[in-house]
């Protein structure tokens, strides 16, 4: 038995990978460029991918490949029908960034209604100490008590983003397109136009593709802040970063983008510096302990499909 993980460098550091050997030869490979997906799967009975793309071209010489473990929820970068053609089991994994990425989108909130990163650089460019006045409230911050935050795909993550935000005081409303008894759901009209804070979970298809554009983003108010922890595609990024920089919403805060790495003409480069935005690499589903789960999760999805389950597949 052959597994080989294709993109090891996205996974991070800290990670047992020896866990897999029980199952057979463990190769690593930090990256891997499109054009070497097909050779080095050629060989494999089991390969590991956050990022990778899986579809005809890339399967056309896995002739031994039996599953791919996706070492993440979302799964638009593989193409099920490819792989079912070819008898090829998907799984994914489920839970195990909740915490994680719930923890960020509140963080990002906090961090860009108390204007912190402003008010930290005062202090760290000697401001504070030139200033000879004991304290500083310009910009003009806010507490989260009180507010609006509107769910969009209250989900695992929008449920525990939701608890968090109703601890700090705030009134909660969910879009979600299975109405939920124990949120208060509303449409998403309603949700924007409503909300102080707008957070979105929901998963990337074809219903949610650019489910946040200019239309929508008229609909919010002038100091509504945005914040992005579901795919980059969910929002039409060139109208989000026009309403940022037009001042027609107060703030935005993404870790998604519809191509990532994003390059240096994307309409995300450029909010790089400003004021009001804050832009983090992919990183809100990756704290150590939930990395460490979902390898846990992918041992268990291996040995499951190994003594015939289907854990966890995304395929049937």
């Amino acid at each position: 038995m052959k597994i080989k993980i294709l993109d090891a460098a996205t996974l991070g550091d800290g990670l047992d990978f020896s866990v897999l050997e029980r199952f057979g030869e463990v190769i690593r490979y930090d990256g891997t460029a499109a054009y070497e997906v097909a050779e080095r799967i050629s060989d494999a009975d089991i390969i590991i991918i956050n990022k990778i793309k899986i579809n005809d071209d890339t399967l056309r010489l896995a002739s031994k490949l039996k599953l791919v473990c996706v070492f993440a929820t979302g799964y638009d970068n593989i193409d099920l029908d490819a792989c079912r053609k070819k008898n090829i089991a998907v799984c994914n994994v489920k839970g195990y960034s909740t915490h994680s990425v719930a923890q960020l989108t509140v963080l990002m909130a906090l961090m860009l209604i108390e204007k912190i990163g402003a008010y930290t650089d005062f202090v760290k460019d000697g401001s504070y100490t030139a200033s000879g006045i004991a304290n500083r409230l310009i910009p003009i911050n806010h507490e989260l008590y009180g507010k609006t935050w509107g769910i969009v795909g209250a989900g695992a993550i929008g449920k525990q983003v939701a608890k968090v935000a109703e601890a700090f005081g705030c009134k909660v409303l969910a879009f979600k397109r299975t109405p939920d008894e124990s949120l208060d759901c509303v449409t998403l009209e309603e949700l924007l136009v409503r909300s102080d804070i707008v957070s979105l979970h929901t998963p990337l298809n074809d219903s949610t593709r650019n489910l946040i554009g200019a239309r929508e983003l008229d609909m919010m108010k002038n100091d509504a802040i945005l914040i992005n922890v579901a795919r980059g595609a969910v929002t039409d990024e060139a109208a989000v970063a026009k309403a940022v920089l037009g001042g027609s919403i107060g703030g935005f805060a993404t870790d998604v983008y519809s191509v990532e790495p994003f390059p240096a003409d994307h309409p995300m480069a450029s909010l790089c510096n400003c004021e009001n935005a804050m832009l983090t690499p992919h990183m809100a589903w990756g704290a150590l302990e939930a990395r460490v789960r979902c390898l846990d999760e992918i041992v268990q999805n291996i040995e499951s499909f190994l003594n015939g389950g289907k854990r966890n597949r995304v395929d049937a």
